[in-house]
């Protein structure tokens, strides 16, 4: 795919690929991933250390931000493209978020190798596969799930029924999903495998974004 970094309306980057699909909103990239993923999710979690898997891994924005919180992590996530660290060190998400010294981790979290866990820092265990998550198994049951695929017109493949019902068989229970997309289609699919689902209000340029829970 050939990518493109552009500036978002916060000021910090994100990708752009064929078709002008993005990898984050061109609202606000760290706004709109502070807001669903942290904010919505790993506010909302519970598990020490917590389980966090990322379906997506791409410009790894959603994994800076839970590393910068500081908590305990067992952090997993799958990718089909891994993006090349060329590239990486362009993204300017530690100098928007007033976080230079953080770079290095960024880059790190990039540059550690594939399908072996890593500790990126003290606390926070990361496992980066490649993949596709309709033929993916968990290592272990996720807390947390940021499902963060482009959306049903780009990859309606990703929100089907049938990828929800075996992420949902690979969830702790009490497990959160969080989820920038708000479709009826894909609040449906998540309630008809088990899920219950709450809309929540997004973030600027996003009337609602979706949480679902397991129930224990």
């Amino acid at each position: 795919m050939s990518l493109k970094i552009i500036v978002t309306k916060d000021g910090s980057h994100t990708l752009e690929g064929a078709g002008g699909v993005t990898y984050h909103s061109t609202f606000g990239a760290v706004q709109e991933s502070r807001h669903i993923f942290i904010d919505a999710g790993l506010k909302a979690a519970q598990g020490r250390p917590l389980r966090v898997f990322e379906m997506g891994f791409g410009t790894g924005l959603n994994a800076l931000l839970t590393l910068m919180e500081g908590r305990p992590i067992q952090y997993e996530t799958v990718e089909t493209i891994p993006l090349p660290l060329t590239m990486v060190k362009e993204l300017n998400y530690c100098e928007v978020l007033g976080r230079p010294d953080c770079q290095s981790l960024f880059e790190r979290l990039h540059s550690t190798p594939w399908e072996e866990p890593m500790e990126v820092q003290p606390g926070f265990r990361l496992l980066k596969s490649r993949g596709d998550i309709r033929d993916y198994d968990l290592r272990e049951p996720a807390d947390l799930v940021y499902y963060d695929a482009f959306d049903p017109v780009a990859q309606p493949e990703l929100w089907t029924e049938e990828v929800f019902g075996r992420l949902y068989g690979q969830l702790a229970p009490g497990a959160i999903v969080v989820t920038y997309c708000c479709k009826g289609a894909v609040r449906r699919a998540l309630r008809a495998v088990g899920f219950k689902t709450e809309k929540l209000p997004g973030p600027p340029g996003k009337r609602e974004i979706l949480r679902a829970i397991k129930p224990h």
